[in-house]
């Protein structure tokens, strides 16, 4: 017998684990904008102020946990259903041709909306797979799904993969998780929220730095602005759907099982 074949997951299971590995192991987001922009990202990079990166990761920590409150509430209480993908997707690429024609300035506003469509499209996936966005834990997975895809073309996959990073974030979450059971979100400097955010952040801001550069690449302008915008939310999509899969799962078979068969089946 195959050593797929000893797994205890259905085939029907394997099946979808299977696509929710591609997904989770595709090629970096680094490398499709820079297909998409025609250049490497460096031309950009050079064309940033070199406070950027600093700029962003702000941004980006004041908003994941405001964004996500704000995606949760605005999706109601529908019953599971097909998540809606190409609405998300048409939203953040109009924000992108926005931010485009305005330029970096735009930053402080563009950026908050779209990471906030970012995490609606997210928790849409999630309940689409059956997840229930009212409990804690299901809204900080979607969360996690900001620090995946932060790998680039130089880091180690053994330092960047799926498992890796959720073992990175496991101990932040659980500790996060049992201080919002406990107190809420009133207290969002509070340690525990803020080394979650710190950590997802880290991720985030990276993608989101490569991005900005891919915008600021001379000829990209506001249309392809609104592409760039359209490949981020699309790869950001995948993850989500990947991860809910494997989070869906998990429910049914336990995370050994379930991360011994995504280890098994072929890259």
């Amino acid at each position: 017998m195959s050593d797929l074949g000893r797994t205890a997951l259905a085939d029907a299971d394997l099946a979808d684990l299977k696509q929710a590995k591609s997904r989770l192991e595709c090629p970096s987001l680094t490398a499709r904008i820079s297909d998409l922009v025609g250049k490497p990202l460096e031309a950009g990079f050079k064309l940033l102020p070199s406070d950027v990166s600093d700029r962003i990761g702000e941004i980006v920590r004041a908003a994941l946990l405001k964004a996500l409150d704000a995606a949760v509430l605005t999706l109601g209480k529908r019953d599971a259903k097909a998540s809606s993908d190409l609405l998300h997707k048409i939203l953040v690429a109009g924000s992108g041709v926005a931010g485009g024609a305005v330029g970096l300035a735009s930053l402080p506003v563009e950026l908050p909306i779209s990471t906030a469509l970012m995490l609606r499209s997210i928790g849409d996936i999630a309940r689409s797979e059956g997840h229930d966005l009212s409990r804690l834990d299901v809204r900080l997975a979607c969360l996690e799904v900001l620090a995946l895809g932060g790998r680039r073309g130089s880091d180690d996959a053994a330092d960047s993969g799926y498992w890796i990073v959720r073992a990175a974030l496991a101990r932040a979450v659980s500790e996060a998780a049992a201080f919002i059971a406990e107190r809420g979100l009133a207290e969002e400097g509070a340690p525990p929220l803020a080394r979650l955010v710190a950590l997802i952040a880290a991720r985030f801001s990276t993608v989101v730095t490569e991005e900005v550069a891919a915008k600021a690449v001379p000829v990209v302008g506001a249309v392809a602005g609104g592409a760039v915008n359209l490949l981020f939310m699309h790869h950001f999509q995948e993850m989500a759907r990947g991860h809910f899969v494997v989070k869906r799962l998990e429910k049914k078979y336990g995370i050994d099982a379930v991360r011994a068969a995504y280890e098994r089946l072929p890259a």
